[in-house]
């Protein structure tokens, strides 16, 4: 029977109470090589979503206001995937300056996610590559605060960690053993720095992150960092210019196919069902957020022609909307601060946008009022609703 060269091999490995077999996955690219005309179908759509995204700023007036939005999406659905239970409203509670209490453990660790999504764009911009210095950097961000944070942020592994199970020897998958880690991780920093790529980029971003979540490189994290990869290697090769795609809702959304296929790979070698299930989720994903898009270009339009009927007071309201658009959580505070207006202003410009029923007020932090740009915020969380576990 031919050998499957797109398997790795097992290694055994012996601790004290037992001995397992730990996985080490062959180096990119695989060999043979991908199937691009059965994937070209998928491809074509991805790709074609992808620009029609990328030129978003033709739907919606401000393009940051996306960005901002996305990244925070983006770092609650992802975290939620590794168990976390907070929302988006959560998140942008939390970056207020009047949140009302101590934040939940579980907001620390999506800001952080913000954070070091942020950290790796802004690494692309001062020319660097992406490379395993990045990733650490990435990671120790990451695992800066909360759950992880014990765990060596920063630095890869030093000893075998597993997937499923309670110990090496009953997991559902134990990636390689800390001596060939660097060996694989140095394939790994080689292959993505290929001057001439072998493969478009969205076959590329595919197979590195099936790779690294393979090689699991770390003690905690690897979910988040292997996800947080995707848009920024988009970014790198020039599909995206910024990351407003969020494929763990898409993963979260189909998280059992998703194991599946990463788990193909290793075991039957079938990069083209990994690429397939990838392609669709970019290509479904992208359409998603233009349509959500549209729908927020829409609600901003009517709730300016709702703040022209209050004549004189039009024009601070509308300026308090703008601000609001940008944050989704604001008080009469920040506002009178960004605005270089007064307090009571201020909180009449608030007032009167709550009473168009534009905005909702909350209680915030001591006496001060929060104000919450609420169907905006809605139309955002659809899809990050915590996974029932």
């Amino acid at each position: 029977m031919k050998k499957n060269t797109r398997l790795g091999q097992y290694i055994k490995c012996n601790i004290p109470s037992e001995s397992y077999q730990a996985y080490l996955p062959t180096a990119l690219p695989p060999v043979p090589a991908i199937n691009i005309a059965q994937l070209q179908p998928h491809l074509m759509a991805a790709t074609r979503n992808l620009g029609r995204l990328d030129a978003i700023s033709t739907i919606l007036p401000d393009k940051s206001l996306l960005l901002y939005y996305y990244i925070r999406k983006e770092a609650v659905l992802s975290s939620q995937i590794e168990g976390t239970q907070s929302s988006l409203s959560d998140l942008l509670l939390y970056e207020s300056d009047e949140m009302q209490s101590t934040p939940i453990k579980d907001v620390v660790e999506v800001s952080s996610y913000v954070a070091a999504l942020e950290h790796g764009v802004k690494r692309l911009e001062e020319g660097f590559p992406i490379s395993l210095r990045v990733i650490c950097e990435i990671h120790k961000i990451l695992l800066s605060k909360g759950r992880g944070s014990s765990q060596r942020p920063g630095e890869f592994r030093r000893t075998q960690n597993w997937i499923g199970g309670t110990r090496p020897g009953n997991a559902a998958f134990v990636p390689p053993p800390p001596d060939h880690l660097m060996k694989c991780l140095g394939d790994l920093e080689n292959y993505l720095h290929i001057r001439k790529p072998i493969y478009p980029a969205l076959i590329d971003a595919g197979l590195v992150h099936v790779q690294f979540e393979t090689i699991h490189p770390f003690l905690d994290g690897n979910g988040r960092v292997g996800r947080l990869l995707i848009p920024i290697l988009l970014i790198l090769s020039g599909e995206l210019a910024q990351p407003v795609i969020y494929l763990s809702l898409f993963f979260k959304n189909n998280r059992n196919e998703y194991y599946t296929r990463l788990d193909a790979v290793r075991t039957k070698g079938d990069w083209e069902g990994w690429l397939k299930f990838f392609l669709n989720g970019i290509a479904q994903t992208a359409d998603q957020i233009i349509k959500t898009s549209t729908h927020i270009s829409a609600l901003l339009v009517a709730d300016r022609e709702k703040i022209t009927t209050l004549k004189r007071a039009a024009q601070s309201a509308s300026k308090a909307h703008q601000l609001l658009q940008q944050k989704g959580v604001i008080s009469a505070k920040e506002i009178a601060s960004k605005l270089d207006i007064s307090l009571p202003t201020a909180r009449l410009a608030l007032n009167n946008l709550k009473n168009l029923k534009i905005v909702k007020e909350i209680k915030g932090r001591g006496k001060e009022r929060l104000f919450v740009y609420e169907e905006l915020i809605e139309l955002l969380e659809k899809g990050t609703e915590p996974i029932a576990y």
